[in-house]
Protein backbone atom coordinates (compact mmCIF):
# COMPACT_ATOMS: atom_id res chain seq x y z
CA UNK A 1 0.00 0.00 0.00
CA UNK A 2 1.24 3.20 -1.03
CA UNK A 3 1.85 5.47 2.20
CA UNK A 4 -0.28 8.59 2.50
CA UNK A 5 1.14 11.78 1.61
CA UNK A 6 2.28 13.54 5.25
CA UNK A 7 0.71 16.71 6.27
CA UNK A 8 3.60 16.84 9.27
CA UNK A 9 5.20 20.25 8.97
CA UNK A 10 8.87 18.45 10.25
CA UNK A 11 9.85 22.12 12.31
CA UNK A 12 6.40 21.84 14.11
CA UNK A 13 7.66 18.21 15.20
CA UNK A 14 10.99 19.31 16.34
CA UNK A 15 9.89 21.94 18.34
CA UNK A 16 7.90 19.62 20.70
CA UNK A 17 10.28 16.59 20.31
CA UNK A 18 12.48 19.06 21.64
CA UNK A 19 9.98 19.54 25.09
CA UNK A 20 9.22 16.43 24.92
CA UNK A 21 10.76 14.69 28.64
CA UNK A 22 8.50 17.85 30.40
CA UNK A 23 5.63 16.83 29.58
CA UNK A 24 4.13 15.78 32.92
CA UNK A 25 5.58 18.42 34.78
CA UNK A 26 2.33 20.79 35.29
CA UNK A 27 5.06 23.61 36.33
CA UNK A 28 7.45 23.48 32.77
CA UNK A 29 6.93 24.64 29.51
CA UNK A 30 3.44 22.03 29.56
CA UNK A 31 2.03 24.28 32.57
CA UNK A 32 -0.51 26.04 30.10
CA UNK A 33 -1.77 22.35 29.13
CA UNK A 34 -1.90 21.21 32.73
CA UNK A 35 -3.93 24.27 33.54
CA UNK A 36 -6.58 23.90 30.62
CA UNK A 37 -6.50 20.04 30.76
CA UNK A 38 -9.71 19.75 33.41
CA UNK A 39 -11.69 22.06 31.28
CA UNK A 40 -11.06 19.65 27.80
CA UNK A 41 -11.60 16.85 29.84
CA UNK A 42 -15.14 18.38 31.09
CA UNK A 43 -16.03 19.23 27.47
CA UNK A 44 -14.54 15.64 25.83
CA UNK A 45 -16.17 13.64 28.09
CA UNK A 46 -19.61 15.12 28.40
CA UNK A 47 -19.62 15.46 24.18
CA UNK A 48 -18.81 11.88 24.27
CA UNK A 49 -21.34 10.47 26.63
CA UNK A 50 -24.13 12.37 24.56
CA UNK A 51 -22.98 11.02 21.70
CA UNK A 52 -22.92 7.49 22.45
CA UNK A 53 -25.88 7.70 25.69
CA UNK A 54 -22.72 7.19 28.42
CA UNK A 55 -23.63 7.79 31.86
CA UNK A 56 -20.34 9.76 33.06
CA UNK A 57 -20.91 8.84 36.98
CA UNK A 58 -20.83 4.64 36.50
CA UNK A 59 -17.52 2.81 36.19
CA UNK A 60 -15.74 2.53 32.80
CA UNK A 61 -18.26 4.42 31.60
CA UNK A 62 -16.47 4.53 27.86
CA UNK A 63 -15.99 1.04 28.34
CA UNK A 64 -16.62 -0.60 24.43
CA UNK A 65 -15.15 2.65 22.74
CA UNK A 66 -12.16 2.88 21.09
CA UNK A 67 -10.87 6.37 20.77
CA UNK A 68 -7.90 8.12 18.82
CA UNK A 69 -5.70 10.88 21.13
CA UNK A 70 -4.20 12.41 17.78
CA UNK A 71 -0.74 14.41 18.44
CA UNK A 72 -1.18 12.60 21.85
CA UNK A 73 2.05 14.35 23.06
CA UNK A 74 3.08 13.00 26.80
CA UNK A 75 -0.35 11.56 27.30
CA UNK A 76 -2.44 14.24 29.36
CA UNK A 77 -5.35 13.05 27.27
CA UNK A 78 -5.15 9.86 26.87
CA UNK A 79 -4.23 8.38 30.21
CA UNK A 80 -8.24 10.01 31.14
CA UNK A 81 -9.71 8.42 28.47
CA UNK A 82 -8.16 5.13 29.62
CA UNK A 83 -9.01 5.42 33.00
CA UNK A 84 -12.83 5.70 31.56
CA UNK A 85 -12.87 2.35 30.35
CA UNK A 86 -12.04 3.06 26.72
CA UNK A 87 -9.45 1.22 23.97
CA UNK A 88 -7.07 4.29 23.65
CA UNK A 89 -4.87 4.76 20.78
CA UNK A 90 -2.12 7.59 20.82
CA UNK A 91 -0.44 8.73 18.14
CA UNK A 92 1.98 11.10 17.68
CA UNK A 93 4.84 12.69 14.81
CA UNK A 94 7.35 13.90 17.08
CA UNK A 95 9.44 10.48 17.85
CA UNK A 96 10.29 11.22 21.45
CA UNK A 97 6.87 11.77 22.96
CA UNK A 98 6.36 8.30 22.48
CA UNK A 99 8.60 6.67 25.19
CA UNK A 100 7.64 9.83 27.40
CA UNK A 101 3.80 8.53 27.36
CA UNK A 102 4.54 5.00 27.62
CA UNK A 103 6.72 4.86 30.63
CA UNK A 104 3.95 7.25 32.44
CA UNK A 105 1.21 4.91 31.36
CA UNK A 106 2.76 1.76 32.33
CA UNK A 107 3.53 3.85 36.13
CA UNK A 108 0.29 4.70 36.56
CA UNK A 109 -0.83 1.05 35.42
CA UNK A 110 -2.88 1.69 32.20
CA UNK A 111 -2.65 0.08 29.06
CA UNK A 112 -2.77 2.47 26.14
CA UNK A 113 -1.20 1.80 22.58
CA UNK A 114 0.80 4.59 21.61
CA UNK A 115 2.35 4.74 18.50
CA UNK A 116 4.78 7.47 16.28
CA UNK A 117 2.83 7.74 13.21
CA UNK A 118 0.26 10.05 11.78
CA UNK A 119 -3.22 10.73 11.04
CA UNK A 120 -3.07 9.73 7.07
CA UNK A 121 -0.83 6.61 7.85
CA UNK A 122 -3.50 5.38 10.45
CA UNK A 123 -6.14 6.04 7.99
CA UNK A 124 -4.32 4.49 4.80
CA UNK A 125 -3.92 1.49 6.97
CA UNK A 126 -7.98 1.47 7.46
CA UNK A 127 -7.68 2.01 11.31
CA UNK A 128 -11.62 3.22 12.98
CA UNK A 129 -12.22 5.08 16.18
CA UNK A 130 -15.33 6.09 17.60
CA UNK A 131 -13.62 9.56 18.76
CA UNK A 132 -11.05 11.44 17.35
CA UNK A 133 -9.07 13.53 20.21
CA UNK A 134 -7.59 16.28 17.67
CA UNK A 135 -6.50 18.84 20.47
CA UNK A 136 -4.09 21.93 19.77
CA UNK A 137 -2.68 20.18 16.80
CA UNK A 138 -4.70 21.60 13.39
CA UNK A 139 -2.45 24.91 14.20
CA UNK A 140 0.91 22.90 13.90
CA UNK A 141 -0.12 20.96 10.58
CA UNK A 142 1.08 21.59 6.68
CA UNK A 143 -2.10 21.23 5.45
CA UNK A 144 -5.58 21.73 7.62
CA UNK A 145 -7.87 20.26 4.80
CA UNK A 146 -5.85 17.05 4.44
CA UNK A 147 -5.21 16.56 8.19
CA UNK A 148 -8.59 17.15 9.05
CA UNK A 149 -9.82 14.52 5.88
CA UNK A 150 -7.67 12.28 7.32
CA UNK A 151 -8.82 12.55 10.83
CA UNK A 152 -12.67 12.20 9.21
CA UNK A 153 -11.73 9.30 7.13
CA UNK A 154 -10.52 7.49 11.28
CA UNK A 155 -13.97 7.76 12.03
CA UNK A 156 -16.95 5.27 12.17
CA UNK A 157 -19.62 6.20 11.13
CA UNK A 158 -21.76 7.96 13.56
CA UNK A 159 -18.38 8.74 15.40
CA UNK A 160 -17.11 12.33 17.02
CA UNK A 161 -14.11 14.65 16.66
CA UNK A 162 -13.12 17.58 19.05
CA UNK A 163 -10.84 19.71 17.87
CA UNK A 164 -9.77 22.65 19.81
CA UNK A 165 -7.31 25.52 17.94
CA UNK A 166 -6.97 28.99 18.36
CA UNK A 167 -8.47 31.85 16.76
CA UNK A 168 -6.91 34.36 14.66
CA UNK A 169 -7.19 37.73 15.74
CA UNK A 170 -5.36 40.90 17.23
CA UNK A 171 -6.22 39.30 20.62
CA UNK A 172 -5.13 35.82 20.19
CA UNK A 173 -1.85 37.47 18.91
CA UNK A 174 -1.66 38.97 22.44
CA UNK A 175 -2.76 36.58 24.90
CA UNK A 176 -1.45 33.19 22.82
CA UNK A 177 2.04 34.66 21.46
CA UNK A 178 2.53 37.78 23.47
CA UNK A 179 1.47 36.92 26.78
CA UNK A 180 2.03 33.10 26.82
CA UNK A 181 5.47 32.52 25.13
CA UNK A 182 7.03 36.35 26.21
CA UNK A 183 5.26 37.72 28.98
CA UNK A 184 4.43 34.30 31.16
CA UNK A 185 7.27 32.46 28.94
CA UNK A 186 4.59 29.43 29.49
CA UNK A 187 5.64 28.35 26.48
CA UNK A 188 9.01 28.42 24.69
CA UNK A 189 9.65 31.51 21.33
CA UNK A 190 8.14 30.52 18.35
CA UNK A 191 5.66 27.63 19.86
CA UNK A 192 3.20 29.39 17.68
CA UNK A 193 2.83 30.92 14.41
CA UNK A 194 0.00 33.66 14.57
CA UNK A 195 -0.76 33.07 10.59
CA UNK A 196 -1.71 29.25 11.49
CA UNK A 197 -4.67 29.82 13.67
CA UNK A 198 -7.91 29.52 12.21
CA UNK A 199 -11.04 31.42 13.10
CA UNK A 200 -14.29 29.03 14.17
CA UNK A 201 -15.75 30.05 10.66
CA UNK A 202 -13.36 28.85 9.10
CA UNK A 203 -13.08 25.49 11.12
CA UNK A 204 -16.65 25.00 10.76
CA UNK A 205 -16.31 25.18 6.87
CA UNK A 206 -12.90 23.25 7.16
CA UNK A 207 -15.03 20.28 8.96
CA UNK A 208 -18.10 20.39 6.21
CA UNK A 209 -15.44 20.15 3.68
CA UNK A 210 -14.05 17.31 5.39
CA UNK A 211 -17.03 15.49 5.17
CA UNK A 212 -17.96 16.15 8.96
CA UNK A 213 -21.36 18.08 10.61
CA UNK A 214 -20.42 20.66 13.19
CA UNK A 215 -22.76 20.52 15.98
CA UNK A 216 -21.40 22.47 18.98
CA UNK A 217 -18.38 25.09 19.36
CA UNK A 218 -17.19 26.54 23.04
CA UNK A 219 -14.50 28.98 24.07
CA UNK A 220 -11.91 28.13 26.66
CA UNK A 221 -11.81 31.06 28.72
CA UNK A 222 -8.72 31.76 30.92
CA UNK A 223 -9.35 34.02 34.30
CA UNK A 224 -6.41 35.66 35.38
CA UNK A 225 -7.13 36.21 38.71
CA UNK A 226 -8.16 32.86 39.90
CA UNK A 227 -6.02 30.99 37.23
CA UNK A 228 -8.63 28.67 36.20
CA UNK A 229 -9.96 27.99 33.00
CA UNK A 230 -13.97 27.85 32.09
CA UNK A 231 -16.37 26.76 29.17
CA UNK A 232 -17.80 30.20 27.39
CA UNK A 233 -20.96 29.61 25.07
CA UNK A 234 -19.70 33.45 23.75
CA UNK A 235 -16.58 34.12 24.07
CA UNK A 236 -14.26 31.97 21.38
CA UNK A 237 -11.60 34.41 20.85
CA UNK A 238 -8.79 32.93 21.24
CA UNK A 239 -8.83 29.39 22.60
CA UNK A 240 -11.83 27.17 21.39
CA UNK A 241 -12.99 23.38 21.16
CA UNK A 242 -15.29 22.12 18.40
CA UNK A 243 -17.86 18.74 17.84
CA UNK A 244 -18.43 17.04 14.93
CA UNK A 245 -20.11 13.95 14.06
CA UNK A 246 -19.56 11.66 10.86
CA UNK A 247 -23.12 11.11 9.11
CA UNK A 248 -24.12 7.69 9.48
Amino acid sequence: MQAAQSTIDPGEVAKFEAMAAEWWDPNGKFKPLHMLNPCRLDYITSQIAAEFDRDLSQDAPFKGLRILDIGCGGGLLSEPMARLGAEVVGADAAPRNIPVAQVHAEQSGLAIDYRHTTAEDLAAAGEQFDAVLNMEVVEHVADPMAYLTACQQLLKPGGIQICSTINRNPKSFAMAIVGAEYVMRWLPKGTHEWSKFITPDELFELLRKAGLDPVDRKGFVFNPITWVWRLSDRDLSVNYVTASVKPG
